[in-house]
C-alpha cells in the first residue's frame, strides 16, 4: 500500500486525463461538424480503443513528471555536494548571460528562454539549500505548480482538440503543426474569433480546484520522499510501460482503418496525431481543399500545355536549334528578397554586385517565390512544380525518383551535384538530392583547412564558393558538362560572417550586413570563376529561395513573395524578361536557351516562348495562391477560396519594371474561371504526387534514347 501511494502523483493525474479525453469525445460525438451515425460497435471502438491509447500516450508524455520526482531528494543538499551543483548551476547561468554561449548562435528567444530557465532553477536550489528548515514548504508549493501545469495542459489540450475539430471536423493535422510555425497570425486569429478572456479565467480556475484534489490525494510523494530503492523500482515500471507504449501506440493506430473517417478521428488520440503530423508532413488536398472532377482539372491544363493527354502533364519538348551543353551553375540564395536590390526600390547600396552583374544578364523582373522556406525554394527549381499542400515534397518520405532538372542533365550526359555548406541532413536535403541522383557536396566533404569561418549554419559562403571552384575545376578534366546547384547559407540568423570584408562588422549581426557579405561573397566567386577554363561555357543561374520575411497584413502579401533572379551567359548581351513568372519556371527556360529537347513533366515553362501565358504561385504550409490577370486567387483548407483584385501601390522612383507593392482588394464577384484554372494547376500537382505520377523511372528510357538519337 505504502509503493501504491508513491505512484499516486501519476495515477491521479492520468485519471484526471483519461476523463478529459472521455468528455471530449461525447462532445464531438455530438458536435454539428460530425454529420455521422455510429453503430454499437463502432461506438464501442471509438470510446474503448480510443481509452486503451490515452493510456498509452499518457505513459509517454509523463516523462518530465517522473525525471521531476525522481530527483526530489535531501542529499543533493548535504555538504560538499549541494554547493559544487550551486556553482554548476551558476557558472552555466553566467556563460548563457555572457551572450557568448552556443545558444546564441541559433538567434531568436533560445538563449533567453534558457537563461531564465537556468536562472529559476539556480534561485529555488539556492532557497532549498540555504534554508534547510522551510525545504518542505517550499517542495511543497513547487510540487503544487508541477501538478498545476500539468493539469493546466491537460485541460488546454482538451480545449484545443475541441476548437480544432469545430474549425476542420478532425483531430490534429498538419495545420496544427503550421499553427506552430505562424504564431503571430494564429493569436491574432484567437484573440478575434474567441472570448479569451472569459474562456481562460474559467481555464485557470478550473485549474486551480482540479490541482487541489489532485494535490491533496498525492501529496505523500514529498512528505515521505520515496527511498533510493523505491525510487528504482518506480522507475523500472515506468520505464518498462514507457518502451512498451513506445510499440503499442502505432499499432492501436493501425486500427484506426475504419470507412467512416469520423470513427478513426475520434478513436485517436490528438497528442499521436499531432506527432503524426511532424512525421508524415502531409495536408490531403483532396480532403480539405475545393476540387473539381480530375478529368475537368487536366482538360483545363490543356489550355497551358496543349500537348499533354490524360491525367498527367507529359508531353516533349522540342527545339528547333542544336542543343547547347553548356555548363550550369545554379545558385539559390538564402532569404533574398527583390527588396534588397537598388532597381527594386532599396537605397542602402547592400547589393552593389548583383545590381551590377543583373545588368549583364537576361533579368526577371517580375518573378515570385514558390513558398516562405527554403525547401519550398529547392522544390521550385528542383520539380519545377507548384508548391502543394502541407511540408515541401523535399520532406516528405515520398521524395525519391521524381522527375527534377538534375534528371534531365543527367539524360544529357552532365554530372549533377548538390552542393551545401551546412549539413545536407538539415532539412532533408541530403535524402531528397540524393535520393533523386545528386551528387552531395556539403559541410562534411570540407577539409579543416578548407574553413575560415562557420556557424550554426555552417561555413561562409566565400569557403563555399571557394570548394566549388575546387570541384568544378576537377570536373573541367572530365570532359563531361557539369550541372551544380548551389545553396547558400550565411544571409541567415544570426548573420555573422568574417569581419573586415564589408563594411559592416559581422559580430553585429545585422540582416544588412549578411545582405551585403552574400553579395561580397558572390562577387568574389564571379571573379574567381572568371580566370577558370570553364568559365566562358558556363551559364550561371541566380535566384533567391524565397524572401526575408512573409509576414504582412494579409495571407499572400506579393511583396514578400518577388524575388531577384537573373541568368549570366559571359558574351551574351543583357536581356531583359518583364513576363509575370513564377520560381517553377526558371529552370525549364534554362533548358530553352540550351536547346534542349527532352520529355518533360514539368508545370513550369519556358518563359520565352511565344505560347507562354503569365501567371505565378504563391503559397504558405495551407493557403495556395495563383497570380493571374491582377487577381490573386487564394485556395484554402474548409473548401475556402478568396479572390482579391491586384492594385498596383506605385512607389516613387521605381521604374514600372520593378514595382513591388500592390493593394490587395477583396472581389465582391468571383471570377469562375480564375477559380477552376487555380484548383486546376494544384489538384493536379496533388493528384500526380499522390498517385506516383511524378516519378522519372518512367520518362528515363524515352529521355535516355531521344538523347542517343539526337547524337
Amino acid at each position: 500500500m505504502i509503493f501504491y501511494k508513491k505512484l499516486s502523483a501519476f495515477y491521479n493525474l492520468a485519471l484526471f486525463y483519461f476523463i478529459v479525453s472521455f468528455v471530449l469525445r461525447i462532445v464531438l460525438l455530438f458536435h454539428p461538424i460530425t454529420q455521422s451515425s455510429f453503430t454499437i460497435a463502432e461506438s464501442l471502438k471509438i470510446f474503448g480503443l480510443g481509452i486503451v491509447s490515452d493510456f498509452f500516450v499518457f505513459i509517454v508524455a509523463g516523462i518530465f513528471l517522473w525525471l521531476y520526482l525522481i530527483f526530489i531528494s535531501n542529499s543533493k543538499y548535504n555538504k560538499p555536494s549541494g554547493y559544487i551543483i550551486l556553482g554548476i548551476l551558476i557558472m552555466l547561468f553566467l556563460y548563457i548571460a555572457s551572450g557568448k554561449s552556443i545558444l546564441d548562435e541559433y538567434g531568436g528567444a533560445l538563449p533567453r528562454i534558457a537563461l531564465i530557465f537556468i536562472g529559476i532553477k539556480t534561485f529555488l536550489f539556492a532557497l532549498l539549500l540555504f534554508l534547510p528548515k522551510h525545504r518542505d514548504k517550499i517542495r511543497f508549493w513547487l510540487f503544487a505548480f508541477v501538478l498545476f501545469l500539468n493539469v493546466l495542459l491537460i485541460l488546454q489540450n482538451g480545449l484545443s482538440e475541441y476548437f480544432f475539430w469545430n474549425e476542420f471536423g478532425v483531430k490534429y493535422n498538419f495545420i496544427a503543426v503550421n499553427y506552430l510555425i505562424y504564431t503571430n497570425e494564429v493569436i491574432g486569429n484567437i484573440m478575434q474569433s474567441y472570448p479569451v478572456i472569459p474562456i481562460f479565467s474559467a481555464l485557470f480556475l478550473v485549474t486551480g480546484i482540479v490541482t487541489y484534489f489532485i494535490l491533496k490525494n498525492s501529496r505523500d510523494f514529498i512528505s515521505n520522499i520515496p527511498s533510493f530503492n523505491q525510487k528504482i523500482k518506480i522507475s523500472v515500471l515506468y520505464i518498462g510501460l514507457f518502451f512498451g507504449s513506445l510499440l503499442v501506440i502505432p499499432a492501436l493506430a493501425k486500427t484506426e482503418n475504419s470507412k467512416n473517417i469520423f470513427v478513426n478521428e475520434l478513436q485517436s488520440n490528438g497528442l499521436y496525431k499531432f506527432y503524426l503530423a511532424f512525421q508524415n508532413n502531409k495536408l490531403d488536398y483532396f480532403k480539405f481543399y475545393k476540387t473539381i472532377s480530375n478529368e475537368k482539372a487536366f482538360a483545363l491544363l490543356k489550355d497551358q500545355f496543349p500537348t499533354t493527354a490524360d491525367e498527367n502533364t507529359s508531353r516533349n519538348i522540342e527545339s528547333d536549334s542544336t542543343e547547347n551543353h553548356k555548363n550550369v551553375v545554379l545558385i539559390t540564395i538564402e532569404s533574398y528578397s527583390a527588396a534588397f536590390m537598388k532597381m527594386y526600390g532599396n537605397k542602402e547600396n547592400i547589393t552593389p554586385f548583383l545590381d551590377s552583374l543583373s545588368q549583364k544578364s537576361l533579368q526577371f523582373t517580375n518573378l515570385y517565390a514558390a513558398g516562405n522556406r527554403t525547401v519550398r525554394g529547392l522544390e521550385a527549381v528542383t520539380l519545377c512544380l507548384p508548391p502543394t499542400a502541407g511540408e515541401s515534397v523535399v520532406k516528405r518520405e515520398d521524395n525519391k525518383n521524381k522527375f527534377t532538372t538534375g534528371a534531365v542533365f543527367k539524360t544529357k550526359g552532365y554530372n549533377v551535384k548538390f552542393m551545401y555548406g551546412g549539413d545536407a541532413f538539415f532539412d532533408n536535403m541530403q535524402d531528397f538530392y540524393s535520393g533523386n541522383g545528386y551528387q552531395i557536396i556539403d559541410k562534411s566533404s570540407f577539409k579543416p583547412e578548407e574553413i575560415t569561418f562557420s556557424n550554426v549554419w555552417g561555413v561562409c559562403d566565400e569557403d563555399m564558393y571557394n570548394k566549388a571552384i575546387k570541384v568544378m575545376n576537377a570536373e573541367a578534366k572530365e570532359n563531361k558538362p557539369f550541372f551544380n546547384h548551389i545553396m547558400t547559407v550565411s544571409n541567415h540568423r544570426p548573420f555573422t560572417y568574417p569581419n573586415n570584408k564589408i563594411d559592416i562588422p559581422g559580430d553585429i549581426k545585422s540582416r544588412d550586413g549578411g545582405v551585403k557579405y552574400t553579395d561580397y561573397s558572390l562577387r568574389k566567386f564571379f571573379a574567381m570563376a572568371s580566370r577558370q577554363s570553364w568559365f566562358k561555357n558556363t551559364v550561371f543561374v541566380i535566384v533567391a529561395d524565397h524572401c526575408a520575411s512573409s509576414a504582412g497584413k494579409i495571407e499572400l502579401p506579393l511583396d514578400k513573395y518577388r524575388i531577384p533572379a537573373f541568368i549570366y551567359r559571359p558574351g551574351f548581351e543583357p536581356e531583359k524578361c518583364n513576363k509575370l513568372m513564377s520560381q517553377i519556371d526558371l529552370m525549364p527556360t534554362v533548358f530553352g536557351l540550351l536547346h534542349f529537347n527532352y520529355q518533360s513533366k514539368f508545370f513550369g515553362q519556358d518563359v520565352l516562348k511565344a505560347n507562354y501565358k503569365p501567371r505565378a504561385f504563391i503559397a504558405t504550409y495551407q493557403d495556395l495562391g495563383l497570380i493571374k490577370d491582377n487577381v490573386l486567387t487564394i485556395l484554402s483548407p474548409k473548401k475556402q477560396i478568396r479572390q482579391y483584385q491586384l492594385k498596383l501601390a506605385p512607389q516613387t522612383g521605381v521604374s514600372a519594371d520593378f514595382q513591388l507593392n500592390y493593394e490587395e482588394v477583396p472581389l465582391k464577384k468571383e471570377k469562375t474561371n480564375l477559380v477552376n484554372e487555380t484548383i486546376s494547376f494544384y489538384q493536379a500537382a496533388s493528384y500526380m504526387l499522390k498517385e506516383k505520377k511524378y516519378q522519372f523511372k518512367d520518362l528515363k528510357e524515352k529521355n535516355t534514347k531521344l538523347y542517343a538519337n539526337l547524337h
